[in-house]
C-alpha cells in the first residue's frame, strides 16, 4: 500500500506542467518633440575661380617661370615668350608713327600758307580744298600710326604671361621651346583659386517631391530664409574646420541625369581643400516638428508591415502596426501608430507574445536620450534653396536613399 501511494504521488508531480516565466524586457516611453535632423550626401569640391592661362600672341615659349603645382600670387610671372620679334615690331611701328607725324607737320604748314592766299583770291578754291584735305589725311594717319604702336606694345607685353589671381597652379601644357599660337595650342596651364571653395552636390526629382510633400504635411520644417549650416567630412573621417552655407541652386534640371545642381561655399584660408576632392557634406538646420523617435531594435518586421510591442498598465504586451520613416542615428522616425506617453518594448521583443505578461527589468532611456546620431549606412538627401519648393522651402539630396542622419 505504501509503495502504491509513493508511485501515485510521483506520477502526479510528473504530469503537472511547469508554469512559463514572464519574459524579461526593457521598455521606453514614447516622447513627441521637435527633432533636429541632418542630411548627409556625397559631394565634390570645385575651385570658385578656375582660370586658363593662355598665350595671347603667336611665338616661341622661351621659359616656364613657376614651379608646377605650387601656389602663385597675383601678377606672378608664369611663362616668358621670345620678346625679340615683338620688340622689332614695336620699333617699326614707332618709326612709322614718326614718319606720319612729319608728314602731318608739312601738311599743317602748307595749309597755313594757303589759307591767307586763298582769302586774297591769290589761289583758287581747289588749292585751298586740297591743302585742307592733305592736313586732315595726315592727322588721321598719325592716329592710325599711334594705334599700331599701342598694338605692338600690347603684343610685347603679352610675351610675359602672368597669373591674374592667387591660387594653386597646374602642370605646364607646353614645354620650353614650343611654338604656341593663340588659337590652336595656346593653353599653357590652369590656376585654381582656393579661397573660397565650392562644394557641389545634386538632388533628384523624386527626392525633391518627397520632401516637398513632407513640408506641406508639416512633417519637415526648414530654417528661416533657408539658413542651413553645412559641414564637410573629409576622406579620413575628420571634420573640416570651417562651416559653409548653400549659396546657389540651379533652377533647371539636367536633362542627362534628372537632377539639378546645388552648391555650398566654404572659406578655405589655409588651402586645406583642393579642387576635385570627394567629401561628405552634412547639412544642418532642418527639424521634424512633433516627431516620434523610437530605437531601431524596438521595431520588428512582420509579413506585411512593421510593428512594435506596446505595454499596457498591467504590463501586458499588445502588437501595434506602425509606419516608419527615415533613420536618425540609432533611432527610427515613426509617422503613424504611436502616441506620446505610451510604453513600448525595446530589448527582448523577440520573446514577447500577444497578451503575454511581461517582466520589466529596467526602463530604457527615452528616444530623445538615445545615442547621438551617427552616419547612416547609406547616403541621404540634403536641403537646397527656397526657389524650388512650396512656401519658399526646398531640399537637395545626395544618392537618393532618403535616410537621414
Amino acid at each position: 500500500m505504501a509503495a502504491a501511494m509513493i508511485l501515485l504521488t510521483a506520477c502526479k508531480k510528473q504530469a503537472a506542467a511547469p508554469t512559463a516565466a514572464a519574459p524579461e524586457v526593457t521598455v521606453t516611453t514614447v516622447v513627441q518633440q521637435d527633432t533636429p535632423v541632418d542630411f548627409q550626401f556625397t559631394a565634390q569640391t570645385q575651385s570658385s575661380r578656375e582660370v586658363e592661362i593662355r598665350a595671347r600672341v603667336d611665338g616661341f615659349l622661351e621659359k616656364r617661370m613657376y614651379v608646377e603645382g605650387a601656389l602663385v600670387k597675383v601678377g606672378q610671372t608664369m611663362f616668358q615668350m621670345d620678346r625679340k620679334p615683338f620688340e622689332a615690331a614695336l620699333q617699326t611701328a614707332k618709326g612709322q608713327l614718326a614718319q606720319q607725324q612729319a608728314r602731318y607737320q608739312v601738311a599743317k604748314a602748307n595749309l597755313a600758307r594757303v589759307e591767307p592766299l586763298a582769302a586774297q583770291n591769290a589761289l583758287s578754291k581747289k588749292d585751298l580744298d586740297d591743302a585742307i584735305g592733305n592736313e586732315k589725311q595726315s592727322a588721321a594717319a598719325v592716329i592710325a600710326a599711334k594705334g599700331e604702336v599701342d598694338t605692338a606694345q600690347l603684343n610685347l607685353g603679352y610675351t610675359t604671361i602672368k597669373s591674374p589671381l592667387a591660387g594653386l597652379s597646374s602642370f605646364a601644357r607646353q614645354q620650353d621651346g614650343s611654338y604656341v599660337t593663340a588659337t590652336a595650342n595656346g593653353l599653357l596651364t590652369y590656376v585654381y583659386q582656393l579661397d573660397p571653395m565650392w562644394v557641389n552636390f545634386s538632388i533628384s526629382e523624386n527626392e525633391m517631391l518627397k520632401y516637398r510633400d513632407q513640408i506641406a504635411a508639416g512633417q519637415l520644417k526648414f530654417p528661416e530664409h533657408n539658413d542651413f549650416v553645412v559641414q564637410l567630412i573629409l576622406a579620413d573621417g575628420s571634420v573640416f574646420s570651417e562651416s559653409g552655407r548653400i549659396d546657389f541652386a540651379n533652377p533647371a534640371f539636367s536633362t542627362e541625369t534628372g537632377t539639378f545642381l546645388v552648391r555650398a561655399v566654404f572659406d578655405n584660408p589655409k588651402g586645406t581643400l583642393r579642387p576635385g576632392q570627394f567629401v561628405k557634406a552634412r547639412v544642418s538646420g532642418a527639424i521634424r516638428p512633433n516627431s516620434i523617435l523610437v530605437p531601431q531594435r524596438s521595431v520588428l518586421q512582420g509579413s506585411k508591415s512593421h510593428f512594435v510591442w506596446v505595454v499596457d498598465d498591467q504590463a501586458k504586451a499588445h502588437q501595434r502596426v506602425v509606419e516608419v520613416g527615415d533613420w536618425h542615428g540609432d533611432d527610427w522616425f515613426v509617422s503613424e501608430g504611436l502616441k506620446a506617453g505610451e510604453r513600448i518594448v525595446v530589448d527582448g521583443a523577440l520573446r514577447v507574445a500577444a497578451g503575454a505578461q511581461l517582466k520589466i527589468v529596467k526602463g530604457a532611456s527615452p528616444a530623445k536620450d538615445a545615442a547621438p546620431p551617427g552616419p547612416p549606412d547609406t547616403e541621404s538627401a540634403a536641403p537646397a534653396s527656397a526657389s524650388f519648393t512650396p512656401a519658399k522651402e526646398s531640399v537637395a539630396q545626395g544618392t537618393g536613399s532618403g535616410s537621414t542622419q
